[in-house]
């Protein structure tokens, strides 16, 4: 029994299993209610931008957005009260993102007047953050997000490789086909390699020579090739991370989640987990 542990009171130790454990019966309800809120105040977002909508239905959209402001300030205050370590925990990446999700609507109040309204709509979007809390729910997502993390060195290396060779294309096309056909200077060259190599042929330029062609189709065939290859390398970790059992238990001090299945401390700060 460590230090932390004597500190926390029973209805901390509760708390915590009810906000940040997926697994219990009580977790997997507040997890279902939080989802279900999440998705509602969503859709009133998405609601309120459109005009007609807004226009006849504002004050009760607006009504129900402060709903889901004030829900979510009680929750994110749980959740600080539930953590071992509450600042560790609100400067994590899910904290923050709790943070923003709430901040924006009480800043349009002490935001007023006609001058600030494009700045309090622009504040009002930071509310989409909302929808990154529902990687909450999601087991695949911790697996896609350990498999590119595995991988980021290789693709680091592959996307270095292709600017380089974009580099070296877009200059080829500059000396190929010349201003006269539209490829003025070689960042306007390179930005019609990207176009081209990554298959998605705009059309605003294109080559005229013999030559310019030839390098073109080089470089359409070369683009599936490139695309394959980060699919592949992420494709491979993830096989790797999915042989590696992860436990959705989380840590009692800092709430952070993806330890190994037989871990009894926290990877991140070295609290205790759940049994």
């Amino acid at each position: 029994m460590t230090e932390m542990d004597n500190q926390r009171s029973p209805w901390q130790t509760k708390l915590h299993e009810i906000i940040f454990e997926a697994e219990t019966p009580s977790g997997k309800v507040f997890d279902l209610a939080l989802l279900l809120a999440i998705i509602l105040s969503v859709v009133a977002v998405l609601l309120e931008s459109i005009a007609s909508l807004r226009a006849n239905h504002g004050p009760t959209l607006r009504a129900i957005e402060w709903f889901f402001t004030i829900l979510f300030s009680i929750e994110y205050t749980l959740r600080l009260a539930s953590a071992g370590r509450p600042i560790r925990y609100a400067l994590s990446f899910f904290g923050l993102v709790d943070l923003l999700a709430i901040v924006p609507t009480y800043l349009s109040v002490i935001l007023p007047g006609a001058q600030s309204l494009i700045v309090i709509r622009a504040l009002r979007l930071l509310r989409v953050f909302r929808v990154m809390k529902l990687v909450h729910f999601v087991g695949e997502a911790r697996l896609l997000g350990a498999a590119l993390h595995a991988s980021s060195r290789k693709i680091i290396v592959f996307l270095g490789t292709v600017l380089t060779l974009m580099l070296i294309v877009g200059s080829l096309m500059y000396l190929i086909e010349g201003e006269e056909h539209g490829f003025t200077n070689i960042p306007e060259s390179i930005y019609w390699t990207i176009v081209t190599m990554t298959t998605v042929g705009y059309g605003d330029l294109a080559p005229v020579t013999v030559v310019g062609r030839i390098l073109a189709s080089i470089v359409m065939i070369m683009g599936y090739g490139i695309i394959a290859v980060p699919t592949g390398i992420v494709t491979v970790e993830m096989a790797s991370a999915t042989r590696r059992a992860v436990s959705t238990r989380a840590c009692l001090d800092c709430a952070r989640d993806g330890h190994d299945s037989d871990a009894s401390h926290c990877k991140y700060c070295g609290g205790r987990l759940r049994e």
